[in-house]
């Protein structure tokens, strides 16, 4: 099997190595040589954060250069515009709507871009964008963003239902369990904005 590489992006408190960690559990579970290489930016300032997961027969580096990506899970509409680049011809960015303010936006010294969603959908991509965090509140916390993401992107594999559930179980604390799971499947039936 050829190498298949994801690129999780998103602001520091996001939750992007929470998902990244689950995603990695999945796929070592199912038999896979699997590299998780974590890149911090300012993350405990709000910058940004990068995940490569990489799995397949024999994975020999954790790295994706750009136009290697054959998906993107992106926490944050700047984020998914800042990596586009990253992903390959026929790849696909599944993105959460929702904008966080990088501080340059917040000291004034710049402004956020507007119609990020348009712009990514234009580069010629496959685009998946919806709103996450309005279906993480609906499921009981703004902090389960990460795991509507991860249901949204579990669309694209074939591993099933209990796998996820299973993997979220063994990684989550037992008093957010409820409301991740439902996180998760509010993701995952999620029907596209499109």
């Amino acid at each position: 099997m050829k190498t298949v590489n994801i690129m999780i992006v998103g602001v520091g408190g996001q939750g992007t190595l929470l998902a990244s960690k689950l995603l990695g559990k999945i796929l070592l579970t199912k038999g896979y040589d699997v590299k998780v290489s974590e890149v911090h930016g300012m993350s405990q300032r709000g910058g940004s954060v990068v995940t490569y997961v990489r799995y397949g027969d024999k994975v020999y580096s954790p790295i994706i250069d750009k136009g290697e990506a054959d998906i993107i899970l992106s926490f944050e509409m700047l984020e998914a515009a800042r990596w586009v680049e990253y992903l390959k011809e026929d790849g696909i960015i599944i993105t959460n709507t929702q904008q966080t303010n990088p501080m340059p936006v917040i000291t004034g010294a710049a402004v956020y871009p507007e119609k990020l969603d348009e712009k990514i959908k234009a580069a010629g991509v496959k685009a998946d964008c919806f709103d996450a965090l309005s279906l993480a509140e609906q499921a009981g916390s703004s902090k389960a963003v990460n795991i509507v993401l991860l249901g949204r992107l579990s669309n694209y594999f074939d591993f099933t239902e209990g796998e996820w559930i299973e993997a979220i179980e063994s990684s989550v604390p037992e008093k957010f369990l409820e409301i991740n799971k439902k996180a998760f499947y509010l993701g995952r039936n999620f029907k596209g904005e499109d």
